[in-house]
């Protein structure tokens, strides 16, 4: 089984990996943390981004300022202007008083532009100008504002195809990523699994005062072999909703739910054909039953009863086949 989670210091917006390109980009961020230069934090949705961002404003001096976080891409168009530079009294319609703008609020601190590639190209222009003379005006007024600010920008967006296709400008881009940090995705750090399965429970545990539980090794080997497109926050909400609805201590894997055994990244193997591989009509299909059975294994970790419905089987006959190609050795 894998051993429960511990009672050392626990900090739940820690950013947890130990593996290889995790360290990398952990010894970039203690170079660059106490340095003004601006960062590029770029990666899938889900695989930590904003914790990444909160690490370097908490390990700079500017730690005790404001962090001040945007989400360029859930804000509307016509809102996000006046959202990040203020308005006046009057400015536009329904203008009915002065409001601050995130840049502002920001001042001495830091700003977090999170999916900053969904902003439109009015309001990169205006951007361009903060990142280059760290100034703007208010929407409806003439005067300059002035902020020291340290910009950290993050997007789950190939902004090289965004220059290309003429939706974000290049420019920008370049004054963006003087610090590009690249996340990986779950499914190129697997080994960091356990430890973020252990990170989640303890911050449940701590948290929402919840009962310790643990997975058993079985069902962190279907873990391990899942693909993980939703990355760590799908294995994050994966660990809540079990240690809500299952009761008992170990999670097995008849707790997991079916999807992690559908493994979407790798398909089953197209069939072969005789001339292709020089053999017979029924050489060729036994061939083909056993690069299927041994994906649905693969896919399923290994567990027989879930991939006998994987290949809509009976497990039983499953097993018969597997007897009968010498492959249950392997599993």
């Amino acid at each position: 089984m894998i051993s429960r989670v511990g009672t050392e210091d626990f900090r739940p917006d820690a950013f947890i990996g130990e593996c290889p390109v995790i360290l990398n980009i952990l010894n970039i961020v203690d170079k660059v943390a106490n340095e003004d230069a601006t960062i590029l934090i770029t990666g899938e949705s889900g695989t930590g981004k904003e914790l990444i961002a909160r690490k370097v404003h908490q390990k700079s001096g500017r730690k005790s300022e404001p962090l001040v976080s945007v989400n360029c891409g859930a804000i509307p168009f016509e809102l996000l202007e006046s959202e990040l530079f203020g308005h006046e009294k009057g400015a536009f319609t329904g203008a009915h008083r002065e409001r601050i703008g995130r840049f502002e609020l920001a001042d001495n601190g830091t700003i977090f532009l999170d999916e900053i590639g969904d902003v439109n190209p009015e309001i990169q222009v205006k951007l361009l100008r903060v990142l280059q003379e760290h100034s703007f005006e208010r929407i409806g007024s003439t005067k300059t504002i002035s902020v020291n600010i340290r910009i950290i920008a993050a997007t789950n967006k190939n902004l090289d195809n965004s220059i290309s296709d003429g939706k974000f400008r290049e420019d920008l881009f370049y004054r963006l990523s003087v610090i590009p940090i690249t996340l990986p995705p779950l499914r190129d750090r697997k080994s960091d699994i356990p430890l973020l399965v252990n990170h989640f429970l303890k911050k449940l545990q701590t948290v929402r005062k919840q009962k310790e539980k643990t997975f058993s090794t079985e069902a962190m080997d279907v873990l391990m072999h899942y693909h993980w497109p939703g990355n760590i926050r799908e294995l994050e909400n994966l660990i809540e909703r079990l240690s809500v609805l299952v009761d008992h201590h170990v999670f097995e894997v008849s707790d997991l739910p079916e999807t992690l055994f559908q493994n979407k990244q790798e398909g089953f193997p197209q069939p072969v054909t005789p001339v292709q591989q020089d053999m017979g009509f029924n050489d060729a299909v036994e061939q083909y039953q056993q690069h299927l059975i041994l994906q649905a294994l693969k896919n399923t970790a290994g567990v027989k009863s879930k991939a006998a419905e994987l290949l809509k089987m009976n497990r039983t006959t499953l097993v018969e086949k597997m007897k009968k190609m010498n492959l249950k050795q392997l599993f």
